[in-house]
């Protein structure tokens, strides 16, 4: 299995800034020590291409897609660019799939979203029965699964080697572990807020929230875990402050260890600042010797 560390960084905000910007920030982030950095895939960079140009900058940061869409390119393109990506970067690249949502799939991309499980089952079966005559990497690569139901989260143990969960709370973490037993990967997401005044804070975490607590997947989830829809439709404090830690360096590290002690291997933590299109290196260094 693939190493990824304890605590990675997940991140969006470098599809808005030039690829020489990209590669000057995680270059830096490889020299700080962070282990891992997430990128995603909605209607930005194309998350293999931005990928192998981060692997290039960098001499020992692993990488991995938060998520890529299964919606985007088919089973045998997927699976190649996996085994390619490890073999040219000596294994340092994880995959993460997941189905996306409702809005992106039929909106944007047309494709037919009623039965995303089954397409998903579907997607890893063929991926495992794609050919490819190239040179294979060192060691098999690996590929996690945006997960956050049962039976998603089922079928990361049973296809994957384990889940991806974003946007939950520390009680999902448990759950996780359990569906997916001991020996799958849990790399679960955590959402920061380096401010300790509660007004500024929670505004800023409701900024970036807006639109994950307006989508299906994301709210149906928490009502399974007991957060009412009021408070989802809301933004209830109670729902900010799970899913966001907002405070001291100190509180983030005490949110970290509260995902570790309930079963994960891997916390990413995402910053969320005001000005979404800042670079929050400065917040990134402070984060990575506290969580160190």
């Amino acid at each position: 299995m693939i190493d990824i560390g304890r605590i990675g960084i997940w991140q969006g905000v470098l599809d808005g800034h030039p690829i020489g910007a990209v590669r000057d920030a995680v270059a830096e982030l490889d020299e700080i020590g962070w282990p891992c950095v997430w990128i995603p895939e909605t209607v930005a960079r194309d998350p293999f291409v931005a990928a192998s140009v981060m692997l290039d900058a960098t001499t020992n940061l692993k990488v991995a897609t938060g998520i890529a869409s299964i919606w985007a390119r088919d089973p045998m393109t997927t699976a190649n660019a996996n085994i390619t990506l490890n073999e040219a970067h000596e294994g340092r690249f994880l995959l993460g799939l997941g189905v996306s949502h409702h809005t992106l799939t039929e909106w944007v991309r047309k494709h037919d979203y009623s039965k995303p499980l089954t397409k998903m089952r579907e997607y890893l079966a063929q991926m495992d029965a794609s050919m490819f005559r190239g040179v294979q990497p060192a060691e098999p690569p690996n590929r996690v699964i945006a997960a956050l139901g049962p039976k998603m989260l089922e079928l990361s143990a049973s296809d994957a080697d384990g889940c991806h969960p974003y946007f939950v709370p520390v009680e999902h973490t448990a759950i996780a572990r359990a569906a997916v037993g001991p020996d799958k990967m849990v790399a679960t997401e955590q959402m920061v807020v380096l401010e300790t005044d509660p007004t500024v804070a929670r505004e800023i975490a409701r900024q970036h929230m807006a639109v994950y607590l307006g989508l299906p997947n994301y709210a149906n989830n928490l009502m399974r875990l007991g957060y009412t829809e009021a408070e989802i439709a809301q933004a209830d404090d109670r729902v900010v402050d799970a899913i966001v830690v907002w405070g001291t360096l100190d509180d983030v590290a005490a949110r970290v260890r509260a995902h570790h002690d309930a079963g994960a291997d891997h916390v990413c933590v995402q910053v969320l600042e005001a000005d979404r299109t800042n670079i929050p290196m400065t917040a990134w260094r402070e984060l990575h010797d506290a969580l160190s």
